[in-house]
């Protein structure tokens, strides 16, 4: 387990899934976790499970698709805690359908909430962390943003982009000690797929060499790894989390 103690993390997207894995992984590492998202029950209850496991954990409201939130939260996340060490950008959101049927509103939705929000929510905490000369930057991004997906092209262009700033901004940023890196989770064992016809999961577990569904603790121990002093020396980097199922 990565030693964070000392640290003060923020994740967005934080009140279920593999957000919410990375905030439990964070503080288990040792780091303060601010978890941000829109639903303040949920996160009430990612509160309450770090603090019993004796972690230090604070809720912010956050809805990424709005840009005055995001410079609120983030503000507030800067106040509270008085830096942000470690951000993972993991809020997204998904409206498959094809090219000719897809409306420009599902476009743009999908767009800013899986890409300009990761930059905007960057823009906000990076000179904290060029200042400290240390920091960490991790984009939750997909295999499909690598190889592509019927259905979802703005999905796919978005996690794409992701891939494209996480290089651009690696560049940046390296010469002040902060590396920006992305992990890309393959299929993983969500209430999305679990709900999928048997037929059609089988279909998906037929393209994974390692033959199961990934976890959101797997993705979060990805992220708490180049969260860590053991990653210093990896930036621009794109950790794939996929069983296999896109290699090289």
């Amino acid at each position: 387990m990565p030693d964070l103690k000392g640290r003060v993390a923020l994740v967005t997207g934080a009140s279920q899934g593999i957000g919410r894995a990375c905030a439990l992984a964070l503080a288990e590492a040792g780091a303060a976790v601010a978890v941000a998202a829109r639903n303040q029950e949920k996160l009430a209850g990612v509160v309450e499970e770090i603090a019993r496991t004796g972690g230090t954990a604070q809720a912010f409201s956050m809805d990424v698709a709005n840009d005055e939130q995001i410079k609120a939260a983030s503000k507030s996340v800067l106040d509270a805690f008085g830096k942000v060490d470690i951000l993972v950008n993991n809020a997204g959101i998904a409206r498959d359908q094809l090219l000719l049927r897809m409306k420009r509103a599902d476009w743009d939705a999908v767009l800013a909430t899986n890409l300009t929000a990761a930059y905007l929510t960057i823009q906000q905490v990076v000179g904290v962390m060029m200042r400290q000369r240390w920091g960490r930057i991790i984009n939750i991004t997909s295999v499909v943003g690598q190889m592509g997906q019927v259905g979802q092209a703005n999905y796919s262009a978005s996690k794409a982009g992701l891939i494209g700033l996480t290089m651009a901004l690696a560049r940046e940023f390296g010469s002040r000690n902060v590396t920006v890196n992305a992990v890309a989770p393959g299929f993983i064992e969500t209430a999305m797929i679990a709900g999928l016809p048997v037929e059609h999961k089988q279909k998906l577990l037929s393209l994974v060499p390692l033959g199961r569904l990934g976890t959101d603790r797997e993705v979060a121990a990805a992220v708490c790894f180049l969260a860590s002093e053991d990653a210093s020396y990896i930036t621009g980097h794109v950790l794939n989390v996929n069983g296999g199922m896109l290699m090289g």
